[in-house]
């Protein structure tokens, strides 16, 4: 145990192996000024989460470049460290990986539409997110307009989500990436129409317009 004038003191019901004193950064023990009392063996990470319940982190992704410019031992050893992608700007190498990595950290999850009787749109999908907005079926729909989701009877799934094809699914499907959905509508009722009559004739509306026929011959 260090202790230090002027700064907190630390305290521990547990052996601590991981943080002391010197670990611990100045300013944060400037600001404290106060006594800490461990009851586990904590990182200095697990000191500030307790500090600034508040504060929230980000995911991120090591990139190094130049890999064709040092040895394969260094490359390995780099590439094998978490949440890292090694390159090579120049050569153009590993670049499908590093878009892969981006793609997956980030929760991004890729829906085609296909309209009734026509073929799937690969061009143009949908870009869902499970870290923003969600992936379900009601987020792809909310994800084309706002008042999709009234009109949605039910739709049908192709793809990894789907136990058959194509799936007849509700709202509340989870949707995976590259699935394909068809989306379809309740059908809408006539304007102005009583039960099952329609609201309108399609016999002329006066006798003048009637078509006359030829004098039966005698």
């Amino acid at each position: 145990m260090h202790i230090h004038f002027s700064l907190p003191v630390l305290f521990y019901t547990y052996p601590l192996y991981v943080v002391d004193n010197f670990d611990i950064p100045n300013n944060l023990l400037a600001a404290l000024r106060k006594r800490l009392l461990f009851r586990e063996d904590a990182t200095v990470d697990d000191l500030i989460d307790v500090i600034e319940g508040n504060r929230k982190y980000m995911k991120c992704i090591y990139v190094y470049n130049k890999i064709d410019v040092v040895g394969i031992d260094d490359v390995d050893k780099l590439a094998r460290q978490p949440n890292s992608v090694v390159i090579s700007c120049n050569l153009k190498l590993n670049l499908d990986r590093l878009l892969a990595k981006m793609w997956d950290e980030m929760g991004l999850v890729r829906v085609y539409t296909k309209p009734q009787g026509q073929q799937a749109d690969f061009d143009d999908p949908a870009v869902l997110s499970t870290d923003r907005g969600g992936c379900t079926v009601e987020d792809f729909c909310n994800h084309l307009h706002r008042n999709l989701v009234k009109e949605v009877k039910y739709v049908l799934v192709w793809g990894t989500s789907a136990r058959h094809y194509p799936q007849h699914c509700g709202l509340s499907h989870i949707l995976h990436d590259e699935d394909v959905v068809q989306v379809v509508k309740k059908k809408e009722k006539e304007d102005g129409g009583r039960g099952r009559f329609k609201s309108h004739s399609t016999a002329p509306a006066r006798i003048s317009d009637r078509e006359k026929k030829a004098p039966l011959k005698t």
